[in-house]
Formats: C-alpha cells, structure tokens, sequence
C-alpha cells in the first residue's frame, strides 16, 4: 500500500516539525510514507474568500500530486475537510467530468492523522512517552466537519506518562477561522481570550490541539499572557517516545530527503 504525506501550507510554513512528527509516528507503525514535491496549498484560502476560480488550479495540482498512491494522510483536519467538503463541488462547477471523477476517487482516500492511526491501522496506543499534563482543544474543522470525535483523546490517554486534564467549554471555537480573525479581530481576540482562560483554568502544563492554523491564533494569545505553558500539534506528542526523545526532530529531514 503506498501511502503519501499532505503536509499543508501552514505546517509547512509555520510548523515543520508536525510534518516530521506524522512522517516517525506512521514509520514507526511500519508505514513506508512518501513525501510528493508536486503538492502545493489545497485552495481553502481562495475557496473560503470567494475566490474559487483561483482555487480550482490547486485543486488540478492536489489531483496530480496524489494520483498513484493508496491513501493520502494529514496531520490538519482543516485541509482535509477542504478536500472532502468542498473539493466536490468544486470539480462539479468546473464542468469537466474527468476531473468530478478524480475528486470522487480521491476524496475517501485522504484521511487526517487520527483517521489514519485509529480507523485504518487499528491502533491508539503509538508507544509514545511524554510525562506532562496535557489539556487538549478539538479544533472545528474536525469537531464540526469530519466527525473526528474522540479520536486524539484516546490516542492522546495512551501516552505513557501522560495525564489528560479536561478543557472546559473545549468544543468552543477559538476564534481564528482564517480571513475571519482579520475581518473581526475584535470579536476574534474575545474568543481567543476566552479559549486562553479556559486552557489555564485546566491546570495543564501543555496544550494539545490536531489543527496549527487553531495553535498559531491560541499559541500568540497564550505567549502575550504566559510564559510558562507550552502549545504543540497532537502528533509532535505522539512521536516523542521515551527511547528517543524528540531525536525525531532532527533525524526525519535525512530520511525524508533520500526517500524523496
């Protein structure tokens, strides 16, 4: 079975390590990964701004990228849920009847890391160690649209060494929702404020979440409040292990450049 990594733009950007993380969990697992230089940004951004027609290249690229592999797994429940919600009409209003075929192919074969781990391998305990308190926020996109559940719960109360402290009001949005933060940044700061609350009131040491575009609006809001807690994608916990530590971060590029 082959098996690619959509790493998305914002992971790529912003938060290279999440991409590493997914690459040494699934390998771990025995998952042999490939990494195509083809893919670019899925088109959420244009698509969510009106802008579709600007949306449907990259939606022609995603097609290309990922035509010969099995399953496609990412590590953000936003760009999946781009491709599973929105890629369909997309294709349909583009008139072309190859491309409506591809999408139809393509979109139950995109999953995000949790489908991955929990539905397709059957696995919750990854065998990773990470001693810390843990509070952890269900960004919206795989809360709302792709129905992820308790997925990163579970895996996440398999760590050994890890306590999972409830996060109140965890299902409440934390205000990014992309062009939103910018177009109502009022409104936007007094729902990240309130997320910042309730994540300190957890008493946790360290904040989870499956979505980096939720970590960099919560993550700025909690460093201009403290210091002291730290804010991580799921999977960067899931690849720590208590063999290795972290040496995830800095062995991954070496694999990934010679499997490229």
């Amino acid at each position: 079975m082959r098996v690619a990594m959509f790493v998305t733009c914002v992971n790529d950007a912003m938060f290279p390590d999440t991409g590493k993380a997914t690459m040494a969990i699934l390998r771990r697992l025995g998952v042999d990964v490939e990494f195509p230089l083809e893919q670019s940004c899925c088109g959420q951004p244009h698509y969510n701004s009106g802008y579709q027609d600007e949306a449907l290249p990259l939606l022609h690229r995603f097609v290309r990228a990922f035509a010969d592999v099995d399953l496609i797994v990412s590590p953000s429940g936003s760009c999946v849920s781009m491709v599973h919600e929105y890629y369909p009409s997309l294709a349909a209003k583009s008139g072309d009847a190859v491309l409506q075929a591809d999408v139809e192919a393509i979109v139950p074969r995109t999953l995000e890391l949790s489908q991955m781990l929990v539905d397709r391998l059957g696995v919750v305990d990854v065998g990773a160690y990470f001693p810390h308190t843990v509070t952890y926020h269900p960004a919206c996109h795989g809360l709302r649209m792709l129905d992820l559940g308790d997925r990163y719960p579970r895996l996440l109360t398999a760590v050994d060494g890890l306590e999972l402290l409830d996060l109140p009001d965890a299902a409440e949005c934390c205000g990014f929702g992309g062009t939103f933060a910018l177009k109502n940044a009022d409104t936007s700061a007094a729902m990240v404020n309130t997320k910042v609350d309730n994540i300190l009131d957890s008493g946790a040491h360290v904040l989870a979440t499956s979505d980096n575009s939720c970590l960099l609006n919560i993550g700025g809001a909690l460093v201009r409040r403290t210091q002291a807690m730290r804010f991580m994608h799921v999977a960067e916990i899931l690849a720590t292990t208590k063999a290795g530590g972290d040496d995830w971060r800095l062995t991954l590029p070496a694999l990934a450049t010679a499997d490229a």
